[in-house]
């Protein structure tokens, strides 16, 4: 039995949390806010993850816990920063998706700016909050360069309904964690328009092809794309209102403003930050990613979807 401390109370966090508790581990769930960690200790729920009731294993607090043997990051990626740095040392699992929009870093290039010598890897993969929370058949990834870190990960959190796969490329598992949520606001566009399957398969399968044209230029591997952080991801991400990513490309394609569909959320649509993001990484490497710039651009209002179509289907044509 091992205590872990995880950190951020969102519907991730605390489906990690239920895992973790889950597979024999001593969890403590890190609330930031000081009444709302009162009110979810009291309830045993969160409102963030309804009808998974927190067993008693899972203490909540809002204190920073002082040590832990793994430290869970669960919160959106554009307070990782923030965040970590008041974590205190030890082992940390990243669950953030994206880059940080000021930087364009990774998250664990964001961990290791704070501290080079803390053990990292980072847990990505096709995973819904709500179906972790119930206990369903999943898979996912920890990714990192210590083998013996991610062997130990997988011990901890791994159980026969969560089956956790390790992998040495980091930076692929990455980079296939933060652009599926671009190209699913694209592909939630696109059937929200009424364009089609074809056009949706079409649209998620080049879109696989720009990550893997990133990741490969940034020093990953591009079969770290056809995995379960990359393909997996982009499968469970691109098909369905479930995902927070689909459905806001959905309700654009449909004629909603952005600004409209935001301001109705309570939850964080990690591809509308990073979409801007990753086209600006891309381009520091000399790449160009159309699908992700035409999203950055229907994002920002600079272009409407007709126009993003257009341009996309009007590229010159080339060998697949």
């Amino acid at each position: 039995m091992s205590d872990i401390a995880v950190i951020g109370a969102g519907a991730w966090g605390s489906a990690l949390a239920l895992q973790c508790a889950r597979a024999g581990n001593r969890v403590r769930l890190w609330v930031r806010d000081p009444e709302r960690a009162a009110a979810i200790a009291r309830t045993r729920e969160n409102p963030r993850l309804p009808g998974f009731p927190l067993p008693e294993e899972i203490v909540v607090t809002a204190r920073m816990p002082a040590q832990a043997e793994l430290f869970v990051l669960a919160v959106p990626m554009q307070y990782l920063r923030a965040v970590a740095a008041m974590v205190p040392r030890g082992p940390a699992l990243v669950c953030a998706k994206g880059l940080e929009a000021e930087t364009l870093a990774l998250p664990l290039e964001v961990m290791a700016a704070l501290d080079p010598r803390r053990p990292l890897a980072v847990l990505t993969g096709p995973n819904f909050a709500h179906e972790i929370a119930a206990g369903l058949p999943a898979a996912s990834v920890v990714a990192g360069y210590d083998r013996a870190l991610r062997t130990e990960i997988a011990a901890r959190l791994g159980t026969a309904r969560f089956r956790l796969y390790g992998n040495d490329d980091p930076v692929g598992a990455q980079l296939g964690g933060a652009a599926k949520n671009v190209i699913a606001i694209a592909a939630g566009a696109v059937i929200g328009a009424g364009l089609g399957e074809n056009a949706r398969a079409a649209l998620m399968t080049r879109g696989l092809a720009e990550i893997a044209r990133l990741t490969v230029a940034l020093g990953g591997r591009a079969e770290t794309v056809a995995g379960l952080s990359g393909l997996g991801d982009l499968l469970l991400t691109s098909t369905g209102l479930a995902s927070r990513n689909y459905s806001l490309g959905y309700a654009l394609g449909r004629g909603e403003r952005l600004e409209e569909i935001l301001a109705a959320r309570t939850t964080v649509t990690e591809g509308v930050t990073t979409a801007p993001a990753l086209v600006a990484r891309a381009a520091k490497a000399g790449l160009e990613l159309p699908i992700a710039a035409a999203v950055a651009d229907l994002l920002a209002g600079r272009i409407s979807l007709q126009q993003a179509m257009t341009s996309l289907l009007s590229r010159p044509l080339r060998e697949e």
